[in-house]
């Protein structure tokens, strides 16, 4: 049998299989198989190795985390938060060899959540604080009139093991139900027209109400945890276009010899079924009358064809390597996940698309079977210390939006979305006039004067008399 690059003789095969089973699989680990299991071993070894540098050189970073009231009146749409995104994109470093293996580099990455305190509904972007400044500039270049204050992580109050004697959790990871180079359904779907006005039906609606609903002694966290990535993502999107299009070049692409070795079990798998069935060995030469085409885009359906479009249009925008964590905690005497979990899994609806897209849970805290209550105790565990510590690569893999994507899902209400108890921005904030007298102080010791500067607010959560962060207050 001749695949191109090498001749298999097949009665020398027969022969080999026709040993025992011991014997056949001594002689193929003898032969190479034992390669198999040194390029495994190398490979966990080099993960743990990546993993342990990564770890000793994070381990002096520190975190800050921003809350921010939202305008007034804002009349600004998810288009200010794509740019705020692609500021961001500005972040991403790509390291070589040295700063990944021995430097032990690693990508920076943001987290935008949105938490609900006993229904007290809140904004917050989670960052290194190295770029404290670059957030606060992205936040302030597109709401000026907004209030970023760096306040406390709001986790620190809860248990990290379950069971426990006070608290019950559920807790899910999102990811997308296809691959990553369909697009969701985006903020730009949501406008129509009544008149010749455009109006936006701004999905935040929806998704805020679910938070609203939350009662004393109850939380709801909702996160996305994104990190600036390269464009290699970009290639597997145009290799999956050129599938669903039959562009010949997806099929031919890559190292012929490679592309031989691949089918090489296929045609041996052939040539094992006719001599089984004693038929006619499969010619290759099918079909070589039929006339080659570049692609079968002209025999797109028009669905099909507005998918490839929108597949096109995504690969346009900067791109985040991106992990949706949803989180319901509360006191187990007020417990009750259908109070909200099953509104926030209906408000990702939203933004599902059935010709392309979904946002669907795909890692969460149930399980069956065998070990029930051992696996439910150790997903809680985890999935909530990985909220805590905001982990990317816990859970359900990440998969990759645009800045497009991602404004759409997070991003602040317009001022028709009527929820209550989001926490807003209660003053407009404006420069002092030009002239006005400043206050002067001595400095003992100094010999002079400086101006007298306020102490910075400092944002804070009341506690209630279950322990839980409400409102807010300044001191």
């Amino acid at each position: 049998m001749d695949f191109g690059f090498f001749v298999l003789n097949t009665e020398v095969v027969a022969a080999f299989f026709a040993q025992s089973v011991p014997v056949v699989l001594y002689q193929l680990f003898v032969f190479g198989g034992y390669l198999v299991f040194v390029w495994m071993l190398l490979y966990v070894g080099l993960g743990f190795y990546v993993e342990y540098r990564e770890n000793k050189n994070t381990a002096d970073w520190k975190y800050v985390v921003l809350a921010i009231d939202v305008p007034p009146l804002n009349v600004q749409t998810p288009k200010a938060i794509e740019q705020m995104f692609a500021q961001l994109g500005g972040a991403f470093d790509a390291p070589d060899v040295a700063a990944k293996f021995r430097g032990g580099y690693k990508q920076r990455g943001f987290s935008f959540e949105i938490i609900s305190m006993e229904g007290y509904i809140q904004f917050i972007i989670r960052t290194e604080q190295a770029f404290q400044d670059l957030v606060e500039s992205a936040v302030y270049a597109q709401y000026p009139d907004a209030e970023v204050v760096a306040v406390e992580d709001y986790v620190g109050d809860i248990p990290d093991v379950y069971p426990n004697d006070t608290h019950d959790v559920w807790a899910a990871d999102f990811g997308l139900a296809e691959n990553d180079a369909y697009p969701i359904r985006n903020y730009h779907e949501f406008e129509h027209s009544i008149s010749k006005d455009t109006v936006l039906k701004d999905p935040m609606g929806a998704f805020l109400e679910s938070f609203s609903r939350i009662g004393p002694g109850e939380q709801m966290w909702f996160q996305i945890i994104i990190e600036p990535t390269g464009n290699s993502w970009k290639e597997k999107s145009i290799k999956k276009i050129k599938e669903i299009i039959g562009d010949s070049s997806a099929k031919s692409g890559g190292n012929k010899y490679l592309h031989a070795l691949g089918e090489a079990p296929i045609k041996f798998l052939e040539s094992v079924g006719d001599q089984v069935f004693t038929r006619e060995a499969s010619s290759g030469d099918a079909g070589k009358d039929k006339k080659d085409e570049p692609n079968q885009l002209r025999y797109l359906t028009p669905g099909q064809t507005k998918l490839v479009e929108a597949m096109e249009e995504k690969m346009t925008q900067i791109g985040f390597k991106t992990k949706m964590r949803g989180i319901y905690v509360a006191r187990k005497e007020v417990f009750r996940p259908t109070r909200g979990v099953q509104a926030l899994i209906g408000s990702m609806n939203q933004y599902n698309s059935p010709t392309a897209n979904s946002i669907v849970p795909k890692f969460g805290v149930s399980a069956s079977y065998f070990f029930k209550e051992p696996r439910i105790a150790y997903r809680k565990k985890l999935l909530m210390q990985a909220y805590k510590k905001r982990k990317l690569k816990v859970g359900a893999n990440p998969f990759i939006m645009n800045v497009v994507e991602l404004a759409t899902v997070w991003h602040f209400p317009m001022s028709h979305v009527k929820t209550p108890n989001v926490q807003r921005v209660e003053a407009r904030q404006s420069e002092p006039p030009t002239g006005l007298p400043i206050e002067r102080v001595a400095t003992p010791g100094m010999g002079g004067v400086v101006e007298a500067v306020p102490e910075k607010k400092k944002k804070e959560f009341v506690t209630d008399a279950y322990g839980y962060s409400g409102d807010m207050k300044f001191g």
